[in-house]
C-alpha cells in the first residue's frame, strides 16, 4: 500500500516561494523584490546579493551543492549548466559556500551550440541567461543530489531572444497593457494587472524499460517506425478511465510527490484511450509559471519512469493504429483582483464586457489562424492532426449552443435578448440526485473550444513546450483588444459604439465558429467553402511566421523582431528535416541489420522444413510452400523499398538546410518510409515470433 502522503504538508517545500521569501528576506529587500515581480524593474546589486545569499542558505538546507540557470532554448526542452557553491580554497585548504547577486542575476552559457537559425555563427559563442524572478526558484532532488534551479531567460550577445521564455514574457506584457485599456472602458480602475492563466493537460505513454531497449526506433526517435497491430487495440474503450494498474499507480504516486514538492499543482490523473496511455493535468497558474511547470512535469515523468523500470514516451504518435498524445492548453485571462475576462456569467447576452472580449478573441483566431496552427507544428503532430483522434488541421472555434445562440441573435437582429439556461438532468433513479446540466455540451473534435470560462486549444503536441501557442494567443488577442480600444476610446456614445463593434466583429468573423463534428469529411468541404486554411503539415505551417502580417503583428507588440521570426522559421525547417532524417536512417538500420536477416533466417528454416518433410515421404507441404512464397515475395518488396529509401535519403542529406530541404523530406522521404514499413509489418504477422528481432506492439502496450 505504501505510506500516506499529505499533499498540503509537502506542497512547495522545495520552492523559494513567497512564504519562504517573507520568512528569510529582510523586509525592505522583500518589498523591493515583490514590487519588481508585480510591476517590473531592475534589482540593484546589493539587493540581489542579499537575495542570493538567503536563496543559497535555503538551498543548502535542502541538500543542494550546485545551482543552475535553468532555461528553455529552441530545442523544445530545457538546458542547464551546474556550478557548485564552493569558492577557491583558502590558505588553510578549506572552501566556503558562496553565491553572489551577480551569479543569481546573470549567467553565461555557450550560445553557439544551441539552435539560433543563423542569428549566431558557430564562432560567436557568447550568450546570456537572465533571472526571471516571476517564476520561483526551486530545488530539484535526483540522482545528482539536490540542485538549486533558477528559471532564466536566454538571449544572444547581440540581444536576440534564443529561447521560449523571453517572447512569452513579452507577449504577456502586451496582453496586460491592452487588457487594462479595455477594462478601463468599462469603468474598472481597481485592476492593476492582467495575466493569461494556463492549465496544460499532459498525455503520455508508459512502456516496460527492457522492451524499450530492444527497439532501436524507440531509442532513437521516440516512436515505433515498424509494427503490426495486435489483435486488440483501443476498440473496446476499456482502458479510458479504467482502473489504474498497480505498477502504474506506484509510478504516478511518486510523480505526484516529486511535483508537489516543486510546487507543481498536479491535480488529475487517469488512463487515456489507448492501451498504456495516461494523462496528468495541472491546476491553472500564470502562463509563465505554467510553461515552466509543464517542463518539470515532462522531465519528472521521464525520470521517475526509469526508477520504476519503465520508459515514458512523450512522442505525439508512438504507435500507429491507436491514439497518439497531445497537450490541451487551457487558456484564460484574469486580473490581479480575481476577474476572469472569459467568464460569461449566467446571462451572457447581458454581459457586454464579456461579449466584446469574446468577439475580439474570435477576430484574433480568424485573422491569425495560420499562426495558431503553426504554434502547434511539430513533426510528430503531423501524424495526429486530422486523423480522427485529434482536432483537424483546420482552425475553428467551438462556442456551444448557448453562446452560438447569443451570437446569432446579435448578428441577425442586432440585439441579444436571452440566453439559453442551464437545465436539470433527471437520472430516473430515486436514490440518485438530479444533476445540474450545463447550458452547452463539449466538443472534443474542436481545436479551439470554449469550455465555460476558458478556451481549450487542443492541437498542441505532447512533447512540445506550451510557450509557443501561448505567445501567439497572448499577442493576437492583445492586437484585437488594441483595435477595439482604438475605436471605443474616441467614441462619442460608448454604449452604441461597443454594441456596433461587437456586431461587426461577430459578423466579419462568424466563419471561424463551428460547433459540429470536426472529424467529418463534410467539414473539410465546408471549411474550404468558408475560406479557412487547412494546413496539413508542419512544413507548410512554418512560413506563417515570416509573412508581412506576422512581422507587423509581433513587431508592433515587441514580441519578436523580424530577425527573430526568420531565425525561428529556419530552426523549425531544420528541425523537421533532421527529425525525418534520423527516422529514415533508423529504419534503414533496423531493416538492414535486424529485420531482413531475421526474415532470411525464418525463410531458411521454412525451406529446411519443406526439404525435411518431403524427404520423409510426406507430400502435403502446401502450407509451408505458400508461407515461403509469401515471405520471399515480401522480403523482395522490403529490399526494393529499402534500396529506394536509401537513395532518396542520401539525396536529401546533400541538400542545404532550409525550407526546400524540409519539404523534400516531407514529400519524398516520408512516403518512402511508409513504403518500407508496409511489407515489414506484413512480415511481422508471418514470421515466427521467436525469430522476430524486437518486441511487438502487443508486448509494448499490454505488458506494462
Amino acid at each position: 500500500m505504501g505510506e500516506y502522503v499529505n499533499p498540503a504538508k509537502i506542497f512547495g517545500e522545495n520552492v523559494f516561494n513567497d512564504t519562504v521569501m517573507q520568512e528569510r528576506l529582510p523586509k525592505n529587500v522583500y518589498k523591493k523584490l515583490k514590487k519588481i515581480i508585480e510591476e517590473g524593474g531592475e534589482l540593484d546589486l546589493a539587493t540581489a546579493d542579499t537575495i542570493a545569499h538567503e536563496m543559497k542558505e535555503w538551498a543548502i538546507e535542502k541538500g543542494a551543492t550546485h545551482y543552475t540557470h535553468w532555461f528553455q532554448p529552441l530545442t523544445g526542452t530545457t538546458a542547464e549548466k551546474h556550478d557548485s557553491f564552493i569558492t577557491a580554497p583558502m590558505p588553510n585548504g578549506k572552501v566556503l559556500m558562496s553565491f553572489s547577486g551577480k551569479e543569481l542575476i546573470k549567467g553565461e552559457p555557450d550560445a553557439s551550440s544551441f539552435p539560433s537559425g543563423g542569428l549566431r555563427a558557430t564562432f560567436e559563442a557568447r550568450g546570456y541567461t537572465a533571472w526571471d524572478c516571476t517564476s520561483p526558484a526551486f530545488v530539484r532532488q535526483d540522482a545528482a543530489g539536490a540542485t538549486l534551479c533558477i528559471p532564466t531567460a536566454f538571449c544572444s550577445y547581440t540581444g536576440e531572444a534564443l529561447d521560449q521564455k523571453t517572447p512569452l514574457l513579452r507577449s504577456m506584457e502586451a496582453l496586460n497593457v491592452q487588457s487594462l485599456r479595455l477594462l478601463k472602458l468599462f469603468g474598472n480602475t481597481t485592476s492593476k494587472k492582467v495575466t493569461p492563466s494556463v492549465g496544460p493537460e499532459q498525455e503520455y505513454f508508459l512502456v516496460d524499460a527492457e522492451k524499450f531497449l530492444q527497439r532501436k526506433d524507440l531509442i532513437y526517435t521516440g516512436r515505433t517506425l515498424f509494427g503490426a497491430m495486435p489483435p486488440k487495440g483501443q476498440e473496446m474503450d476499456d482502458h479510458y478511465f479504467g482502473t489504474i494498474r498497480q505498477r502504474i499507480a506506484s509510478f504516478m504516486k511518486e510523480v505526484n510527490i516529486e511535483l508537489w514538492k516543486m510546487g507543481v499543482t498536479a491535480k488529475t490523473q487517469h488512463n487515456e484511450v489507448a492501451p498504456a496511455q495516461h494523462e496528468l493535468a495541472s491546476i491553472y497558474s500564470e502562463a509563465n509559471v505554467a510553461v515552466d511547470n509543464n517542463q518539470l512535469v515532462m522531465q519528472t515523468l521521464k525520470r521517475v519512469a526509469c526508477q520504476h523500470g519503465l520508459k515514458c514516451l512523450l512522442h505525439e504518435k508512438p504507435f500507429a493504429g491507436v491514439n497518439g498524445s497531445g497537450k490541451h492548453n487551457n487558456w484564460s485571462i484574469t486580473t490581479d483582483d480575481g476577474i476572469n475576462l472569459l467568464e460569461p456569467g449566467k446571462t451572457p447576452h447581458e454581459n457586454i464586457q464579456f461579449l466584446l472580449v469574446l468577439s475580439c478573441v474570435l477576430k484574433a483566431v480568424d485573422v491569425h489562424a495560420d499562426l495558431l496552427r503553426e504554434s502547434a507544428a511539430d513533426p510528430g503532430n503531423d501524424h495526429r492532426l486530422g486523423a480522427n483522434e485529434a482536432p483537424p488541421a483546420i482552425i475553428s472555434v467551438f462556442l456551444g449552443e448557448q453562446l452560438e445562440d447569443v451570437v446569432e441573435q446579435l448578428i441577425s437582429t442586432g440585439n441579444a435578448t436571452k440566453s439559453k439556461k442551464e437545465g436539470v438532468l433527471e437520472t430516473g433513479v430515486k436514490t440518485l440526485p438530479d444533476l445540474k446540466k450545463d447550458a452547452t455540451d463539449r466538443n472534443r473534435t474542436s481545436p479551439f473550444a470554449f469550455t465555460g470560462n476558458k478556451f481549450e486549444f487542443r492541437m498542441v503536441g505532447s512533447r512540445d513546450s506550451v510557450a509557443a501557442p501561448n505567445i501567439v494567443l497572448n499577442t493576437i488577442v492583445a492586437e484585437a483588444f488594441r483595435d477595439a480600444c482604438d475605436v471605443l476610446e474616441g467614441a462619442e456614445n460608448f454604449e452604441d459604439a461597443v454594441h456596433d463593434l461587437i456586431k461587426k466583429n461577430l459578423s466579419e468573423h462568424q466563419r471561424i465558429i463551428f460547433n459540429g463534428d470536426g472529424y467529418a469529411d463534410e467539414w473539410l468541404a465546408e471549411a474550404e467553402r468558408r475560406g479557412l486554411p487547412n494546413i496539413k503539415s508542419m512544413v507548410y505551417a512554418i512560413p506563417a511566421l515570416t509573412t508581412d502580417t506576422a512581422i507587423k503583428l509581433f513587431g508592433d507588440f515587441k514580441v519578436f523582431t523580424e530577425a527573430e521570426l526568420v531565425s525561428r522559421a529556419e530552426v523549425k525547417f531544420e528541425n523537421y528535416a533532421k527529425t525525418i532524417n534520423i527516422e529514415a536512417k533508423t529504419m534503414i538500420d533496423m531493416a538492414s541489420k535486424q529485420i531482413i536477416p531475421a526474415v532470411i533466417k525464418y525463410a531458411t528454416s521454412l525451406a529446411g522444413s519443406i526439404n525435411t518433410i518431403t524427404a520423409a515421404g510426406v507430400t502435403a507441404v502446401g502450407v509451408q510452400k505458400n508461407l515461403l512464397n509469401e515471405t520471399s515475395a515480401l522480403l523482395e518488396e522490403t529490399q526494393k523499398a529499402l534500396d529506394e529509401l536509401i537513395a532518396i535519403e542520401n539525396a536529401g542529406c546533400e541538400m542545404e538546410d532550409g525550407e526546400a530541404k524540409a519539404k523534400y523530406y516531407y514529400e519524398k522521404v516520408t512516403p518512402a518510409m511508409e513504403a518500407l514499413r508496409a511489407p515489414v509489418d506484413k512480415l511481422e504477422m508471418i514470421v515466427d515470433k521467436e525469430m522476430w528481432p524486437m518486441p511487438s506492439y502487443g508486448d509494448l502496450m499490454f505488458e506494462v
